[in-house]
């Protein structure tokens, strides 16, 4: 596995997606940025100006963004016609989808690292105050984490996807549904403990000074691991969908009779 693992990062080399993914980080601060030219009264600080970021992350930006580059890695032994090579040797094809969702694990580490980055220069361009050591390291471990936990909860969408032929797409278009709808199951306490995208948040503490929201741990860290078990399920059941290319008719010329 850790070979498998080193190989599929070996690979990221060649893909030009991983930059759509550091594009779409910035674009989750540059919402947020465009958010404070409203003049509603609200007191932009670098806390609350980082919590709209992660806000936007998951509701918009980061369940579309990770099925996306994590859909497109898996599809691409099939795009360059060099899975049924791969499935040549030794090695299931289960065991190689979990290699490539090990690397999108990492992935989602380094697109929260750019986001909190993103972040951080964005208050340093508009000089929001509360800007310290302390803030910044916290809002760093938080949008990290949060990548990391949002990825286990779209993991179920991408490993259904990849058991469809070309399916890639189809799970970024379910994962962005899937994300916006945290949106809605954060207006209720139970059900955004339960609903895996929103549960994120609560493993993370997110705005847990406030007395209004109230997260139960034990149940964030249920429906992760509810959602691992559910990626473990489709994965181990997967099966290698090699393209058959259609073999072309050759039609034989037609010989006259006679002279």
């Amino acid at each position: 596995m850790l070979r498998m693992v080193k190989t599929e990062i070996w690979k990221l080399k060649r893909y030009h997606m991983i930059w759509a993914g550091i594009f779409l980080m910035l674009l989750s601060v540059l919402l947020t940025l465009f958010s404070t030219t409203a003049l509603d009264g609200t007191v932009w600080t670098f806390p609350f100006f980082a919590e709209q970021v992660i806000k936007n992350n998951v509701t918009m930006i980061f369940p579309m963004c990770i099925a996306l580059i994590a859909g497109y890695i898996i599809a691409r032994e099939g795009k360059d016609d060099t899975l049924k090579s791969i499935l040549t040797i030794p090695v299931s094809y289960s065991s190689l989808l979990w290699g490539k969702l090990l690397v999108c694990a990492l992935l989602s580490l380094f697109f929260g690292l750019v986001c909190a980055v993103f972040t951080v220069i964005a208050d340093l361009l508009m000089g929001f105050p509360g800007l310290s050591a302390e803030s910044m390291l916290h809002t760093c471990i938080q949008i990290i984490l949060n990548c990391l936990f949002l990825y286990i909860a779209v993991m179920p969408v991408i490993a259904f996807a990849a058991r469809l032929s070309n399916g890639h797409m189809i799970g970024t278009i379910i994962a962005f549904v899937y994300g916006y709808g945290g949106m809605f199951a954060s207006g209720n306490a139970k059900l955004a403990n339960i609903y895996p995208v929103t549960a994120s948040l609560g493993l993370i503490s997110y705005r847990s000074y406030d007395s209004a929201v109230h997260w139960n741990a034990f149940t964030c860290l249920f429906s992760m691991i509810a959602a691992l078990l559910i990626s473990a399920v489709f994965v181990f059941t997967a099966k290698g969908n090699v393209p058959v290319k259609a073999a072309k008719n050759h039609k034989k010329p037609i010989t006259k009779k006679g002279w």
